[in-house]
């Protein structure tokens, strides 16, 4: 279902623990903050100035976090993070108290996050996967797409905080619902910047001007938000990461994981991901997902005409 957007917060003001601050995390535990939430964080790297002068409290581990937290939220690159995070050395499950809700939006495979829900619901804990969908842009203005798996009722408890930072909330299911559907979300977008990067690049080698071509197609069934905002990037040469390939690169190999655990065949997306094991071959992984365009000015010999001054 989806629910209202307007931002509101439970009675008793939680306090929140968020664990992991990088290009996804430190916006979103900003809006949490900006919000009124008291929010606890924690992070490998030095926190963030904006966030401690928003009131952020730097806890020594993630264990510390969860020892005070109602709620703790972590955001992280991938599975193995993930698990160290919540049951490793220090990790949050040394802290928890029978009670505490667990919000992992991290984008994770679906399998992976059904076990640790049972592991935290063992520990008497709630538990919610919830990834999103808005890159960085999405996540600084609080229009986040969250795609919430897990019980009904506690799915309940935490909207307030979904609204804090996303606009389309959806709860799609029980336990590992959200991660499947972030799989989903990833072939889709990964799909869409393909074909946008071969469009523009088949345009420019056969002599019309991309940048003219794109403004036509926007008019017309072709258009897209991928078109718009990742085309743009891809005739502006801007991939300073948003979105870095090697997450979407892990994130279509959780898809082609699933798909053959389920004996069925994803050949479009195994070719996007080809894609953008060429862009990382090249040292390109940490760039934007739109650098996509890149591997296949490669393949035709042919690069977009640098921008205008």
């Amino acid at each position: 279902m989806s629910t209202p957007t307007q931002p509101s917060k439970p009675p008793s003001n939680p306090t929140l623990g968020f664990i992991g601050l990088g290009i996804m995390g430190r916006p979103m535990a900003l809006r949490l903050l900006q919000a009124g939430y008291r929010v606890q964080v924690h992070s490998r790297r030095e926190i963030p100035s904006d966030l401690q002068q928003a009131g952020a409290q730097p806890c020594v581990s993630a264990q510390a976090v969860a020892k005070t937290a109602d709620v703790v939220i972590t955001m992280l690159p991938d599975t193995p993070d993930v698990e160290q995070v919540l049951f490793g050395p220090a990790g949050v499950a040394e802290g928890l108290r029978p009670g505490t809700l667990v919000i992992d939006m991290s984008s994770i495979s679906p399998m992976a996050s059904q076990g640790f829900a049972q592991r935290l619901e063992a520990l008497g804990c709630s538990c919610l996967d919830a990834p999103v969908s808005g890159g960085e842009i999405g996540a600084q203005a609080g229009t986040l797409t969250i795609m919430v798996g897990g019980r009904t009722e506690v799915f309940a408890r935490a909207l307030p905080l979904f609204q804090a930072m996303g606009k389309a909330i959806t709860h799609v299911g029980d336990h590992g619902a959200g991660q499947i559907t972030k799989v989903a979300n990833q072939i889709i977008v990964a799909l869409n910047i393909a074909a946008v990067a071969e469009a523009l690049v088949f345009a420019s080698k056969a002599g019309a001007d991309p940048s003219r071509v794109r403004q036509a197609l926007m008019g017309g069934f072709a258009a897209s938000r991928v078109l718009e905002v990742h085309g743009e990037r891809m005739l502006q040469r801007r991939f300073a990461p948003g979105f870095r390939i090697g997450l979407h690169q892990k994130d279509l190999n959780l898809a082609l994981q699933g798909a053959r655990s389920l004996g069925m065949a994803l050949p479009q997306t195994a070719g996007a991901a080809q894609l953008m094991q060429a862009c990382t071959a090249q040292g390109w992984a940490d760039m934007d997902h739109s650098a996509l365009v890149t591997a296949l000015e490669l393949m035709a010999a042919h690069s977009l005409p640098s921008p205008q001054a």
